[in-house]
């Protein structure tokens, strides 16, 4: 009887230690606001900044821009200067397309990632500015939380 009660203590103990599958990432540029959402709900909400351009699509390499659409998580890595950080598949062949039209370099290596460990520059000075080359940056507790909640390949959509 003990162990059968300790089974299912244990049970429940995981049901609520396990994380909910996290359909996407919802990006809101106007509002520098980043939203996990899972089964259609919102289950998380972090602060961003943007890339120093933040008005608008990224056009090509070096704008400064983030870009918008719809993008996927591809891979991750533990960054020397942004601490951790998801790559965007950016750019899709959408970007691709209209880079070539215009005869530019669409630009690459968008990531989520956090902020810089800098003695001159503490994690507070960035707060509440868009610093970026055109990622979106949260701070690093937050980041921490968001890399361990979301899994590669994960949707990323980012709106205006």
């Amino acid at each position: 009887m003990k162990y059968a009660l300790f089974a299912l203590l244990l049970m429940a103990c995981g049901s609520v230690l396990a994380s909910p599958p996290i359909d996407q990432l919802l990006v809101h540029k106007s509002e520098r606001r980043l939203e996990v959402i899972s089964e259609g709900e919102v289950i998380r909400s972090y602060r961003v900044a943007l890339g120093r351009q933040p008005v608008g699509h990224k056009q090509q390499a070096g704008d400064k821009r983030t870009p918008e659409g719809i993008y996927t998580i591809d891979w991750r890595h533990r960054s020397p200067q942004f601490n951790l950080s998801m790559h965007l598949d950016y750019p899709n062949l959408k970007d691709r397309a209209a880079a070539y039209e215009r005869g530019v370099d669409p630009g690459s290596m968008i990531m989520i990632h956090g902020t810089p460990v800098d003695e001159d520059y503490p994690e507070w000075f960035f707060k509440g500015l868009d610093w970026t080359d055109g990622c979106i940056a949260l701070a690093n507790d937050d980041m921490r939380e968001l890399w361990n909640l979301v899994p590669d390949g994960t949707l990323v959509e980012i709106r205006p």
